[in-house]
């Protein structure tokens, strides 16, 4: 998903003296920190910011804010901040800032396990399967 490249050279640059930042794509570039959701530049348009349940209802009375929406239902604890509110320099490290303080009240989540990697095909169905344009030879059952 596209995003907002300049956007994001900023993040990273207010984000640089955090310990444990990861950058993934989540309908966007999503920032975590300590394996937390802290910001995400929208892929479209405008950027996420988690604030927690207490602070939701004050930041939204704050200007160029949004209720986050996902799949039809509001996301309390996260608003949406448009093009406009993080334009500036000065506004975007406000609401960087936001998010920081409320993501350093939670505990830090342990990193996710990766799976390991599964093949199309198990090694015993390959020991069992002639190679691929050979025919099969003996009795089948």
């Amino acid at each position: 998903m596209a995003y907002d490249e300049g956007t994001a050279a900023r993040v990273r640059k207010l984000l640089a003296r955090q310990r444990h930042v990861a950058e993934k794509m989540m309908g966007g570039l999503c920032f975590m920190v300590d394996n937390v959701m802290c910001c995400t530049i929208s892929g479209r348009g405008g950027m996420l910011f988690r604030v927690g349940p207490e602070a939701h209802a004050r930041m939204l009375k704050e200007p160029h804010t949004s209720p986050m929406e996902m799949r039809g239902r509001i996301m309390t604890g996260f608003v949406r901040v448009s093009d406009e509110g993080t334009r500036t320099d000065a506004g975007l490290k406000i609401w960087v800032k936001r998010a920081l303080d409320f993501v350093a009240t939670m505990p830090a989540k342990p990193p996710a396990k990766r799976a390991a990697p599964r093949s199309a095909t198990s090694a015993s169905a390959k020991a069992k399967s002639p190679p691929r344009g050979q025919a099969r030879t003996g009795s089948r059952r």
